[in-house]
């Protein structure tokens, strides 16, 4: 356990020295909480974001990278259970630091300390905030114990980083400019440096049990799983910097030094990484005829000193984490509602309302969202590497697939970042057309890139019984979930309801003026475009595709009733959320009915052009069909001799034979 010791020691010292030096334990003028709160909480947050890192890294390394017909199974599983018990201690702990600081009421057992701290953690926001994260840590301890099946862990993962989003939602004032950006970036920030320091810690702890060769094994996927972090952890980290700084000559502030640390810690981190692929992974895996598997001693030596060293860098860049949360920003985060010359656009969204549209700024101006910037790289990056795998071994991969995939990520990159999704804020027709991009739109190029077919001749098959990249795959593809989800009929009921069930629903309210509902909402409409064309073009496996006939009835039925509901929204003379689209004293443009109706004429009209292209798609895809089948009989002719034609004469002789004798 010394690895989690130095990691504890360095990153408490890293945060008293960075509260001494950046001022952010200094006593308050108006309503001290005290020395103990003032220099307790900081040093909770740091064990907060310690242990969730245990936690959730454990099991994301559990899921990914262990076997469980090894021993390192359930070490790694107990480690998890006994990193989300302190994770749920440290929030707890945070969560009453946090409210002896915004309340400024000195410790007492009376009933107006306990009536006080009850409202905090049931009213307020950032008391709510610390009282879920600490139920779903509970929640999660007591999983890690009874949970050890591999599927059921996936849960258990998705929920423990849960526990990371009311974390991510106090890290910028709601209202303030920028706030969307700084929610996704430090949710990333968060729930990937957990994966990365969370394995590290994990191997460490997993170090007997992984004895005997199968380091070298668990080593190479926990370093994939660490590069793809650290990427991610360094975007993401840029970007909440830029926000807080603003400027290049800021970095000299309190605040400044503090980031300069963390990034000088992060880029070590990484250097250390190229060390681990490159060089010593191999070095100290390395033996010989007559020597069992296993580590090169020498080798071995350095290696763990390498994992230490990797681990005091780490620490250093979480005490810098803990302590520029108690930092004051160079900028700072000030609602619309605190300032007096706020428009209605600044109240509502906390943005400067854009200038006027026009359809040359639908292309110029952007609305960066760091996680769709990051998951159309990845996607980019992973499915060209597959490729490449393929051509390597000598397997072919058509070309128009790849293309077709290419064209589709820049597609869903653009309509996720670029000014349909600026101007979906402020104008119903922009959303809507947003909408029709992401549903009939990507996934008409991204469905014929057969993504799950490559990845499962690309992706090398796991001979340990653990899950790799493939097996998850796989198994999300040919579970009865998936199953019942691809059925083409539920399908075509998912992307043609949906339009009723989201716009005449609280869900479009959500979707419209909460960051996390706009995610939910893109994540939505994709999926579901993505079942409906894959059951009526797809080439990946599916457990059932109607005929072709079938196909075209159901993509007119489909389309007729999409067409029904945009002429509905033409016609229509009430404006869905008035508070918002009706509210943002727009001087340009349409007004908000007129706009609304004009998006009604774009989910009529846009989704002509997809329509006539899937069309086309069955067609030809019928046409191909019936020319193998032909072709298939024309091969079975001339290898049997017309063995079936001539059985097929003969009977049709005996029945004319029988027919004479009657």
């Amino acid at each position: 356990m010394s690895g989690p010791a130095v990691l504890l020691l360095v990153a408490t010292l890293t945060t008293l020295v960075a509260l001494a030096s950046g001022g952010g334990a200094a006593a308050q003028l108006l309503a001290d909480p005290g020395p103990v709160v003032r220099w307790g909480l900081p040093l909770a947050k740091m064990l907060v974001n310690i242990s969730a890192a245990g936690t959730i890294g454990a099991v994301v390394l559990t899921l990914f990278a262990l076997s469980p017909t090894e021993r390192e199974y359930n070490a790694a599983l107990d480690f998890a259970a006994g990193s989300a018990a302190v994770f749920t201690v440290a929030s707890a702990l945070t969560g009453f630091f946090t409210f002896l600081q915004v309340t400024a009421i000195p410790l007492s057992f009376d009933d107006r300390f306990s009536a006080t701290a009850g409202q905090f953690f049931s009213d307020i926001a950032i008391g709510q905030a610390w009282l879920v994260t600490t139920l779903i840590a509970a929640f999660v301890t007591v999983l890690c114990f009874a949970v050890r099946s591999q599927t059921g862990l996936f849960f258990v993962a998705i929920l423990a980083v849960g526990a990371l989003v009311p974390m991510a939602l106090q890290g910028h004032a709601a209202g303030a400019e920028g706030h969307d950006v700084a929610i996704t970036a430090l949710g990333l920030h968060l729930a990937f440096a957990a994966v990365w320091l969370g394995g590290l810690l994990t191997i460490i702890v997993l170090r007997k049990q992984l004895a005997g060769g199968r380091i070298d094994v668990v080593l190479a996927r926990y370093s994939s799983l660490a590069l793809v972090s650290f990427t991610v952890v360094a975007a993401s980290g840029y970007v909440g910097a830029e926000l807080r700084l603003g400027t290049w000559d800021r970095l000299l502030t309190p605040y400044g030094v503090l980031v300069l640390v963390k990034v000088l810690a992060l880029t070590a981190l990484g250097g250390f990484g190229v060390l681990q692929r490159r060089f010593l992974i191999a070095r100290m895996l390395r033996s010989t005829p007559t020597q069992t598997k296993g580590p090169a001693p020498r080798a071995g030596v350095w290696f763990w000193w390498l994992v230490v060293a990797e681990l005091a860098f780490m620490g250093i860049a979480s005490g810098a984490a803990a302590a520029l949360a108690k930092t004051a920003t160079p900028v700072e985060q000030i609602t619309a509602t605190e300032v007096p010359t706020s428009t209605p656009a600044q109240i509502l969204t906390g943005e400067v309302l854009p200038p006027p549209l026009t359809f040359s700024r639908y292309f110029t101006e952007w609305n960066f969202d760091l996680a769709w910037v990051l998951f159309c790289a990845f996607a980019i990056f992973f499915y060209l590497a597959g490729v490449r795998r393929l051509r390597l071994r000598g397997d072919k991969w058509p070309l128009f697939r790849t293309v077709l995939w290419v064209i589709g990520m820049l597609i869903l990159f653009y309509i996720t970042n670029g000014g349909a999704n600026l101007y979906a804020k402020y104008l119903f027709s922009s959303h809507m057309l947003m909408h029709m991009a992401l549903t009939m739109l990507v996934p008409v190029f991204l469905v014929p890139g057969a993504p799950v077919t490559l990845a499962a001749r690309a992706i090398r098959k796991r001979q340990d019984d653990s899950r790799g990249p493939r097996e998850w795959i796989l198994l999300a593809v040919h579970s009865r979930y998936a199953g019942f989800l691809a059925n083409p009929l539920v399908a075509a009921v998912l992307f043609a309801g949906s339009l009723w069930v989201f716009y005449y629903s609280a869900l479009f309210s959500w979707a419209t003026t909460d960051h996390i509902g706009h995610e939910w909402m893109i994540v939505h409409f994709l999926i579901t475009g993505y079942l409906f064309v894959q059951s009526l073009i797809g080439i990946d496996p599916v457990p059932y595709r109607l005929p072709y006939a079938g196909r075209l009835l159901l993509l007119l039925g489909t389309m007729a009733f999409h067409a029904f509901f945009g002429v509905t929204m033409m016609t229509g003379t009430g404006l869905l959320l008035a508070d918002w689209y009706g509210a943002m004293g727009r001087d340009w443009g349409l007004s908000g009915i007129e706009d609304q109706q004009m998006g009604g004429g774009i989910a009529w009209s846009v989704g002509e052009i997809p329509t006539i292209a899937l069309a086309i798609a069955v067609a030809i895809q019928w046409s191909r069909s019936d020319a193998k089948e032909t072709r298939r009989k024309d091969r079975n002719a001339d290898r049997t001799g017309d063995a079936e034609l001539i059985r097929y004469n003969a009977a049709l002789a005996r029945l004319a034979s029988h027919d004479r004798v009657e």
